[in-house]
Formats: structure tokens, C-alpha cells, sequence
């Protein structure tokens, strides 16, 4: 569950981060108070969950509670990769940039512990730091009984060049975010850009956080944070039936009872030239209305050209699984071709079930891959051809 700029930031400050002052508003004109209440300049920041919202125009600074106002109506309403802007942060201005940092606690979960990863090079375009400056991100990982130690910080500050007279509030930001990552279950507290203001003064400008869906029964605070309008409607409707759906860019959707499954299932597909359109996973006793309610799903998305699925019965019945796609095929006029893979519990009585019905089987997920990928092939052809 990822959380918006603001309520990362109010849970930074819990952990003694300094963020600047600031309000959400939802109209202009509350855009507007918030700016005179500030002293009449602001920043006025779309609230959505995604990158990318400063070059798509969604970040404005205003030097007067009017300006505010005239940004506040300019961004809200607007649209950021398919997301629409409800609300704006009004945060102050921050008093002068001497320079921008990269900041984060996140999982390396090739060690199997948490990090810190910094670097001097923050701002916009860290992804690409990444990818083409690697050796400005410096890491330290961090022994989750015993917590961040002065010489890691100490370590993170001298890599990174920073002046001298900032490590001591530096050593204290690190451990904070860490705590706030640590505190709250979460996958990433991120920090960018934490700025060095022209008084010589650390300040977190913005926050990214990402919490662990499979902790949220014991974070019931942060799971009431949950914005709703944020996600797809497929995601939002999948979690409710208790199936983990993912919505991907690719065109053959892929139905599979395990995650682990699932990603083996996403990368055969890439292996024989085709693209996962999503990752679902409908659990190890998925019932018929799931598997019906999966299928609805999966085939809202025009982009979908064939549908993969692969399922190894243990606790799922292989018998449900087929009567669940019959019944979903039932209540869903669709020429989009199928292939099912079914192994393990029941499995024969499901295909025969599917076989009732004429739909397509494969008797390993290399077979069941290849079939899919090429039914998607062929579908495309004739879709140009008509």
C-alpha cells in the first residue's frame, strides 16, 4: 500500500524528521487560506500516487496567496498517468536550496536486511543516477537487532561530501526515517529531495512510503490511510474477493494459485515473445465464484489477447477451478482465446470439464505458454485483418 506525499511526511515528522509547514486542500480557495496562512508563498503539490508529477506540470510554486489559488485550480482536476489530482499539498517555501539528497530505507532482499541508501546526486532524475551514476549511491545495511550506528551515518555523510556541520542532524534524520521504516511495517521510506536549505538547515521536501499489505492487520492506522480513489477499480474489487491482482502493460493475462507460481508463470511467457498483462493470484482454495470474479476482471483490459491458465492443485481443486471459468464465460461474451493448464488435486475431472466446452489445454506451462502466446498472435492477425 503506498501513501500519499502528505501522510508520509506527517508520520517522517513522528520520528523527528523536519518537513516543511503545510495543509492539504481540496478546492482553490482552500489552496488560497493555507498560502496566507503560511506568510503568502507556497508550493502547491498534487497529491497522487505516482512519479513523475513536477514534469507533468503538477507541482507549482506561488508567490502570492492568488497565484496559489489560480495553480491550485490549474492542477486539481488535471490527470498524471491515468490518476486524477483530487487534493494539493500547500507546503511552505523552503528558504533557499543549497543542495538536493537522495535519501531511503528500503529491503535488500538479496542480504535479507534493510538498508539505507544515499546519495548527493537527489532531485527528479535519481532513477537515472542510478542507472548511469551508480557509484553515487552509497549503501549501509543495517543489523535489524542493533538498529543505524554513528558509523554508518558518519560512512554515508563523508561518501556523499556533505559539510561537516550537517552530520549531526544528518545521523538524526537516518535514524528516524529507519524507525519510521521499522515502526510502521513498511517496504520503503523515501526522502526526495532532502534538501540543505541556504540557513544550513536538513529539510525533507517530499516523502514516498510504501507499507507491507501483509502487515496492515496489526497497522490498523495506516490501512484507514488507504485512498481508494488512487487504485484501479480491478485492484480495489480483486482485493476485496481476497485475489492479489496487479494490472501490467503486456497483452496475455495469466490466472495462477500461488505467487510464486505466478512470477514462474509471468517469465515462461516472456520467454516464448509474449508480455504479462497482469499478476494474479487467486490463493490456494480459490472457490468458482473467485475464479469467476478473476476472469471478469482480467478480461476488462482491452489490451488482452489471450488468457494463460496455470494452476496446481493442492488445497485448489482443479474441479472448481474449470466450473469457475465455465461460469464466468457464462456471464462474459468474449472471443478472446484461452489455454488452461491444470495439475494436482482434481485435475482430471477439470479438464474434462473444460474439454465439455471446447476450450484449449496444455498438458505442462511450457505447452500451456506457447499455446497462449501464439493464440495471441493469431488473434492479433486477425484483428488486423478485419
Amino acid at each position: 500500500m503506498n501513501l500519499h506525499e502528505y501522510q508520509a511526511k506527517r508520520l517522517f515528522a513522528e520520528h523527528g524528521i523536519p518537513i516543511p509547514h503545510g495543509e492539504v486542500a481540496f478546492t482553490p480557495e482552500e489552496a488560497r487560506k493555507i498560502t496566507q496562512d503560511l506568510g503568502g508563498r507556497a508550493v502547491i503539490k498534487s497529491q497522487v500516487l505516482t512519479g513523475g508529477r513536477g514534469k507533468a506540470g503538477g507541482i507549482k510554486v506561488a508567490q502570492s496567496p492568488d497565484e496559489a489559488e489560480a495553480n491550485a485550480r490549474a492542477i486539481l482536476g488535471m490527470t498524471i498517468k491515468g490518476l486524477t489530482v483530487n487534493k494539493v499539498l500547500v507546503d511552505e517555501l523552503a528558504p533557499g536550496i543549497r543542495q538536493e539528497l537522495y535519501l531511503a530505507a528500503l529491503i535488500d532482499r538479496g542480504r535479507r536486511l534493510p538498508m539505507i541508501m544515499a546519495s548527493a546526486a537527489g532531485g527528479m532524475d535519481i532513477e537515472d543516477v542510478a542507472d548511469k551514476s551508480p557509484e553515487k549511491i552509497h549503501i549501509a545495511h543495517i543489523d535489524p537487532t542493533i538498529g543505524v550506528r554513528g558509523f554508518q551515518t558518519t560512512y554515508l555523510a563523508r561518501a556523499m561530501n556533505l559539510p561537516r556541520e550537517v552530520w549531526g542532524d544528518f545521523h538524526k534524520i537516518v535514524v528516524g526515517l529507519y524507525d519510521c521504516f521499522k515502526t510502521n511495517d513498511a517496504s520503503l521510506t523515501e526522502i526526495n529531495p532532502l534538501i540543505i536549505t541556504g540557513e544550513g538547515k536538513l529539510l525533507a521536501l517530499d516523502g514516498k512510503m510504501s507499507i507491507d499489505d501483509n502487515a496492515l492487520s496489526r497497522q490498523p492506522r495506516l490501512a484507514e490511510m488507504r485512498d481508494f480513489d488512487e487504485e484501479p477499480p480491478t485492484e480495489a474489487e480483486a482485493r476485496r474477493t481476497g485475489i492479489t491482482f496487479i494490472k501490467l502493460d503486456g497483452n496475455i493475462c495469466c490466472m495462477v494459485n500461488g505467487a510464486g507460481l505466478a512470477m514462474a508463470t509471468m517469465d515462461i511467457i516472456k520467454l516464448y515473445g509474449g508480455e504479462p498483462a497482469n499478476f494474479l493470484d487467486i490463493g490456494g482454495g480459490a472457490r468458482a465464484d473467485q475464479v469467476a470474479t478473476a476472469l471478469r476482471l482480467i478480461l476488462s483490459d482491452p489490451n488482452v489477447e489471450a488468457v494463460l491458465f496455470n494452476i496446481f492443485g493442492g488445497i485448489t481443486r482443479g474441479d472448481e477451478v474449470a466450473r469457475g471459468i465455465l461460469s464466468a464465460l457464462e456471464q462474459i461474451d468474449t472471443k478472446v482465446p484461452m489455454v488452461v493448464r491444470l495439475a494436482g488435486t482434481n485435475a482430471q475431472e477439470g479438464l474434462a470439464l473444460l474439454a465439455e466446452a471446447d476450450m484449449l489445454t496444455a498438458a505442462t506451462l511450457s505447452e500451456a505458454a506457447e499455446k497462449a502466446v501464439a493464440a495471441a498472435k493469431a488473434a492479433r492477425e486477425t484483428g488486423r485483418k478485419s
